[in-house]
């Protein structure tokens, strides 16, 4: 756990959020390099070594980077990913995603990159045996944030039911997703909740309050970016 008082409450929110930012890269970084190349991962299809070029191709071959959300796009994607991987070998495209964005993404690295470098993490913590969430009140104070700004965009498929995620009892532990009605209620930590919100919904360990047509709904719906 990060300090007492916690960077979020001491540095502020920008500083908080891009320092926690680079510690879940760098903390995915160090993963990689233990576990090494052939290792599982939560997404479908893909070992380390090919989240590793994901992550080298997102942010050094905007030309490609789009495949990883586009179908039809997909092949230039993983074509990219392929000759990163046989030109720098896997330890080569982990030092390279180490080293941080260029610097065209450094001005947007704290806005995009907390949430995309936590799940990936947690696509390699997850997938190997015997793990444990994380307890750190700065990574969940900054991801509740994140969240807050882009609940409704990564909730955008659900339809015909409203949806809360709920940290607490607080007044600011509710974020309202989505409105309508009949409501669901998704109950559970940070991360719980982002991992859910990105279809990790096998790991995530949180509750799901709602009747048989918000759940319908739920189940319906494609989450995530």
């Amino acid at each position: 756990m990060r300090g007492e008082k916690g960077a979020f409450a001491a540095s502020g929110y920008r500083e908080c959020v891009q320092s926690i930012s680079a510690s879940e890269r760098a903390y995915l970084c160090d993963l990689f390099d233990e576990v090494g190349p052939d290792a599982p991962t939560l997404c479908e299809g893909w070992k380390t070594a090919d989240l590793a070029a994901h992550l080298y191709v997102r942010e050094h071959r905007p030309d490609a980077a789009p495949g990883a959300l586009f179908k039809p796009l997909a092949g230039r994607h993983d074509r990219a990913g392929a000759a990163a991987l046989a030109h720098f070998g896997y330890a080569g495209v982990v030092e390279r995603v180490r080293r941080g964005p260029p610097l065209a993404w450094r001005l947007i690295d704290k806005q995009v990159n907390l949430l995309e470098y936590f799940i990936h993490h947690e696509d390699v913590r997850r997938a190997q045996e015997e793990w444990e969430p994380r307890e750190d009140r700065d990574l969940d104070a900054a991801l509740w944030a994140a969240l807050r700004r882009s609940a409704w965009l990564l909730t955008r498929g659900v339809k015909g039911a409203g949806l809360d995620l709920v940290r607490g009892d607080g007044p600011d532990d509710t974020i309202k997703a989505r409105s309508g009605e009949p409501r669901a209620f998704v109950s559970g930590g940070p991360q719980e909740i982002a991992l859910f919100l990105f279809g990790r919904t096998k790991v995530a360990r949180m509750t799901v309050d709602a009747d048989d047509a918000a759940r319908a709904a739920l189940d319906r719906a494609s989450l995530g970016v």
